[in-house]
């Protein structure tokens, strides 16, 4: 277990990123993606239980956390071209992306548009589109749209806790809403509102490296119907699911995710 450095790296494109970073600089490299409104720190639970033997790396996307906060560019296709511009400026040409939630789109983003970048990916919380889901479009409509600054931290609050089953340490729960809270809300709205626009279905076929999907069948946001959709869609993926856990695998079980990624990479599987 090693202690993550927070860094910060201006792209090619002029906008920097933050991100933590741990683990032994030579061994293959594991880079995680949090879901919308989250900030790398995201991952600190499950940072805590990974060897120096993976090299890690947890990114706040734009818009979020210390990063830069553009006025545009909340596609799920910009979030993967950042990825990959990151990758080039710290010299790293091959990585197992794991994105969760809204991320998961952008590591099967990733994995489609750059395929010689992609060792692997791992899926938590997953879904191939939101696209004319109704449920989604009214949370959004409900709650994203009318949203304005100063956002209020009752309602972050609120909405982190509504994403898990079992409970997470306050202080770990105050941090999140902290990170969440260093995003404008015209971030909240243009990203959400994105969100709804990309559907990943037809493309799934072009995924061909190593997928592990992780998923807790309390999930009330994401069902079993989408796990099922992306294991049909993508070829040798396979689905691991955690027994009475909500939307965050990561947040509920830090533990057990790690010991998950950390199999997946000492599999190698993907080197192939």
């Amino acid at each position: 277990m090693t202690t993550p450095d927070a860094k910060r790296v201006t792209l090619s494109n002029g906008l920097a990123l933050s991100y933590g970073d741990q683990g032994d600089r030579t061994a293959p490299v594991l880079v995680l993606l949090p879901g919308l409104s989250d900030s790398w720190r995201s991952y600190e639970l499950v940072l805590a239980h990974l060897p120096a033997s993976i090299h890690v790396i947890a990114v706040s996307l734009r818009g979020h956390g210390d990063s830069d906060k553009p006025e545009s560019g909340y596609r799920t296709k910009d979030f993967s071209a950042d990825v990959a511009d990151l990758l080039s400026v710290l010299g790293i040409a091959r990585a197992i992306v794991a994105g969760h939630s809204s991320a998961s789109l952008v590591a099967q983003r990733f994995a489609i548009d750059y395929p010689e970048r992609t060792a692997g990916i791992v899926l938590e919380a997953s879904f191939a589109t939101l696209r004319g889901l109704k449920e989604a479009e009214d949370v959004v409509a409900s709650a994203i749209a009318p949203l304005t600054d100063p956002i209020a931290p009752d309602f972050v609050r609120t909405f982190a806790a509504g994403t898990i089953v079992r409970s997470v340490p306050k202080s770990f729960m105050d941090v999140m809403v902290e990170e969440s809270l260093k995003v404008p809300a015209r971030v909240w709205r243009e990203a959400f509102a994105a969100l709804l626009l990309d559907d990943h279905t037809s493309e799934l076929g072009h995924i061909r490296v190593p997928t592990v999907l992780i998923w807790g069948n309390r999930d009330g946001l994401i069902g079993r119907e989408q796990q099922n959709a992306l294991t049909k869609g993508i070829p040798g993926s396979r689905l691991v699911v955690y027994s009475d856990v909500g939307h965050s695998p990561h947040w509920e079980d830090p533990e057990r995710f790690a010991a998950d990624l950390i199999a997946f990479v000492n599999s190698r599987e993907w080197s192939r």
